[in-house]
Formats: C-alpha cells, sequence, structure tokens
C-alpha cells in the first residue's frame, strides 16, 4: 500500500515527509493505522548521531493506533484493536524476560539497525528500502511491526494521549518508580522537565516523595512541574543546591533523576553533590554514544555508599506497565492531557522537534487523525 512518512535521508539532516510504499505484515507483524506519535528526543538523538541510527530512517518510537491487518500467527491482536508500541518487542522467553526485565530483551539487539526482526525491510521510498526507529517508525500514517511491539489498551482511552506511554511516560514514571525506587517520605530531584521528567516528577509523587525539586532552566517548564506535583523548582543544579540542603536539614536527596535533552560526563560530579549518603543517581536520559568519560569523585561514591545507576525505559515491563499506566489515568492519578503542550501535522514535524529543542514544549504529539 501507498502512505506518508517523514525520512531522515542522512545525519545531520532534516525530516522530509514523502510517500512511501508498505509492504503487508509477514508472520508474526501487524499493520496499523497510526493514530498520534509523541516526538521524543530520542528521535533527535537519532537525527544527530548521538544515538546511532541507520539511514535512511523513518523516526518515531512513541506511537499510538489501530490495528488494519495481521500477519500469520498473530494471537495477541486483532483488527480493530487500539494499540500503544512498546519500542522494546519483548518476546518474554530470553533471560532478561524471564527474569522480570523484559525493557532489557535480547530483542533490543536489532532496535538500533532498524529492520523487521527477521532483518528484512517493510518500508520503501525512491527505490530504496528504509529502516525505521526501534523497529516501529511512528513517523508515517502506517507502519508494519512485530506483534511483539503491540500493547492493547481499552478503546474508550484517547489514542493521542496514550501514544505518551509508549515511551517519555513509562520511561520517567519507571525511572522514579523502578529504577530511582521512590519510598514515602523521600527527597527527589528531577533534572530536566520534558516528557520524561515530567512523568518523573509524577512518578515520585505518586511513590510518596516528601520533597520533589524540579531543575530546569526554562520557566515554563519549571511552571508547569508544579503543576504535576513537584514542591519546589529550580532553574540549575547549581542553584538548587542550598535550596535542597535548607529543605532536607543537611541531608540532601536520597534520588535524583536526570531526564535531560543530552547528557554531559562533566555534569555527573555537581549531580552526584545533591545527593545524600546512600542515595542513588538514575541516570535516565541519552548520552553521546562517543562520550567516553565523567566527572565524579570515586572517593565520595565510595565513602558515602552514594550509587549511579542507569535505565532503559524507566525499568518497566512495557506488556504490564502500560495498562497498569492506562488504569491511573482513567482514575485521575496521571496527567497525561497535560503533558501535551501542542499538536502537529505530519508536515510540521521539523518545527514541532524546533519546538521541542526550544524548551517551548513538555511533548508535541503529531496527530494523524
Amino acid at each position: 500500500m501507498r502512505s506518508e512518512a517523514a525520512i531522515l535521508w542522512e545525519t545531520g539532516g532534516t525530516w522530509s515527509v514523502e510517500e512511501i510504499e508498505l509492504d503487508p505484515p509477514k508472520a508474526g507483524e501487524v499493520l496499523v493505522e497510526m493514530v498520534a506519535s509523541g516526538l521524543c528526543h530520542s528521535d533527535d538523538h537519532a537525527r544527530t548521531g548521538d544515538l546511532p541510527a541507520i539511514t535512511p530512517l523513518i523516526g518515531g518510537h512513541e506511537g499510538s493506533g489501530i490495528v488494519m491487518e495481521v500477519g500469520d500467527g498473530v494471537s495477541s491482536v486483532a483488527p480493530g484493536d487500539h494499540v500503544v508500541f512498546s519500542f522494546v518487542p519483548a518476546c518474554g522467553r530470553c533471560q532478561p524476560c524471564a527474569d522480570g526485565h523484559s525493557n532489557l530483551c535480547d530483542n533490543g539487539a536489532a532496535l538500533l539497525v532498524g529492520a523487521q526482526l527477521d532483518g528484512t525491510t517493510r518500508h520503501h521510498a525512491r527505490g530504496e528500502d528504509l529502516w525505521t526507529m526501534v523497529c516501529l517508525g511512528t513517523f508515517g500514517r502506517h507502519t508494519v511491526v512485530n506483534e511483539m511491539s503491540c500493547v492493547k489498551i481499552e478503546p474508550d482511552i484517547p489514542l493521542e494521549l496514550a501514544c505518551l506511554v509508549g515511551c517519555g511516560v513509562t520511561t520517567g514514571w519507571g525511572s522514579s518508580v523502578y529504577a530511582a525506587e521512590v519510598r514515602p517520605g523521600d527527597n527527589v530531584a528531577v533534572i530536566g522537565v520534558g516528557g520524561i521528567g515530567a512523568a518523573a516528577v509524577q512518578g515520585a509523587r505518586l511513590a510518596g516523595a516528601r520533597n520533589i525539586v524540579a531543575i530546569d532552566p526554562v520557566e515554563f517548564k519549571r511552571e508547569q512541574a508544579m503543576k504535576f506535583g513537584a514542591t519546589h523548582a529550580a532553574p540549575s543544579v547549581g542553584e538548587s543546591f542550598d535550596m535542597i540542603q535548607e529543605l532536607t536539614w543537611g541531608r540532601m536527596c536520597d534520588k535524583v533523576i536526570c531526564c535531560v535533552g543530552v547528557g554531559d560526563g562533566a555534569q555527573i560530579a555537581p549531580i552526584m553533590a545533591l545527593t545524600a549518603k546512600r542515595g542513588r543517581v538514575v541516570v535516565t536520559n541519552i548520552h553521546p554514544a562517543g562520550e567516553g568519560s565523567i566527572d565524579i569523585s570515586l572517593c565520595d561514591l565510595t565513602l558515602m555508599e552514594k550509587q549511579l545507576v542507569g535505565t532503559i525505559f524507566g525499568s518497566a515491563n512495557p506488556q504490564s506497565d502500560i495498562p497498569r499506566l492506562m488504569h491511573l489515568y482513567r482514575n485521575g492519578q496521571l496527567d497525561l492531557a497535560g503533558m501535551v503542550t501542542r499538536e502537529y501535522e505530519l508536515a510540521e514535524i521539523n518545527q514541532g522537534f524546533e519546538d521541542m529543542l526550544s524548551g517551548r514544549n513538555i511533548r508535541g504529539v503529531i496527530r494523524y487523525r
């Protein structure tokens, strides 16, 4: 079939919206008509090269839509079902999945290649095969994905909001609840209040944090963070130090969650300084792939028993946690609508990313219908 998608033809370029040819789904695959896609910083990381990706690439990995057709052997979804994509197609059988860490499924090895899991492609344009961002390609009006990437949700949940749970919301919420293990009464700092950081603030609130300090240089984002549950806000790590020291009677933060646009190893030392004895720093944001060192006091790390950990997808299990987050939304405990700052047509995708990089959005969303 013919459809339309935003293609990155070379690293460092811009997104080109044009017609594509889409093959039907093969065994284990699903054809989905997209309803919405979030504009996540990870797609811009692929554009800039901070995150290695093969071009030409259809971007997008935070999406929702309606199943149109299924390939042989597909049993978990059927035509007409509403789905949110998990950007990790979890098999449920490998060792990480069996251990309850499906965010680290062995299928993740294929994500940056961008082909289907059988190594072939379904998307084509200008006579060339197209790769897709983490085997999804949600910057298209239609896409073919593996059944394992689809999470069925209730049909009454707005798909233009549900798309956020495909990456940013689950990643941020899980960074607080799972990776940081925020507990009632904890003092928490969230650095960076975009889509992931806003969800991390909400996760910390739901976990019962006492103080939640949102750190972001953009005043609009600091204001929004207060609406999501932050108790205090500061424009920078350095300017938050005295505030956190006073709030915590000198103890500092039990948990610090890093959600900035692009990580910088030189900033790890001052971030660790915000952290209490036995405190934990969670690095959720992407650092440039070529960055090989960080600035950190290993003496402080040892003597104060501080922890520095990474997380992907918020250490969540998408097939169970995406429905869980949908229930929190339906119960009024998770604010998804407040996270969507602007909606865009597909043709406006480059403007959407410009707004993201300029700090004008918590989350921008492309609407297809």
